[in-house]
């Protein structure tokens, strides 16, 4: 009879340590697919000043996108949660929508190699970015759906697991299209 117990003991701790290190797998990823994101948003910050410089005297009146642009670039050193990462780099993908979409009325700018080479560069770092996005919402999902499965959501809640945030935009701005209205040199978001 002891034998059967200690039997059952043993498969029980088997199974909590198998659990445990299978979340603790999980939760490595998505911490690991973040570090990827940031790193490409690092990439596309080294960008932002060549680019900025770039267009700078092209696009003197819309001075405020600009300086927008740099201040993001700026607020994403000291951030320090995901959340904040998350907001800020939804701004930002909206600035760079706008001065991608202004750049269209300043055709001597489109034809300017650098402002070329600088567009298709940080069009490539979007979507590494785009990707990187994906990949780290695949690991939260599946780390989290771990968390919540029975019989592993024990393991999760003994040892104080927390679920992790999506990578999502939550500002309708973000999602909205880029307006260009060549008549009045104005660009909006619709």
């Amino acid at each position: 009879m002891w034998w059967i117990i200690l039997a059952i003991v043993v498969i029980l701790v088997i199974w909590v340590i198998s659990s445990y290190n299978s979340l603790v797998h999980s939760k490595v990823k998505v911490d690991n697919a973040f570090s990827q994101i940031d790193v490409q948003l690092q990439r596309r910050f080294d960008l932002i000043p060549n680019l900025v410089e770039c267009v700078k005297g092209y696009m003197g009146h819309e001075s405020d996108v600009l300086k927008k642009v740099t201040e993001l670039r700026t607020s994403w050193a000291s951030a320090t949660t995901t959340e904040q990462k998350v907001e800020i780099d939804n701004q930002l993908s909206g600035a760079l929508k706008t001065i991608m979409a202004v750049s269209e009325n300043y055709p001597d700018l489109k034809a300017n190699q650098n402002f070329s080479e600088l567009q298709q560069e940080l069009q490539n770092t979007e979507n590494k970015i785009s990707f990187a996005r994906q990949f780290y919402n695949d690991a939260v999902t599946k780390y989290n759906t771990n968390l919540m499965v029975f019989p592993i959501n024990i393991v999760a809640s003994l040892f104080r697991f927390k679920s992790a945030q999506l990578f999502a935009v939550d500002s309708a701005e973000a999602k909205q299209n880029v307006k260009i209205d060549f008549g009045n040199n104005r660009v909006e978001n619709k």
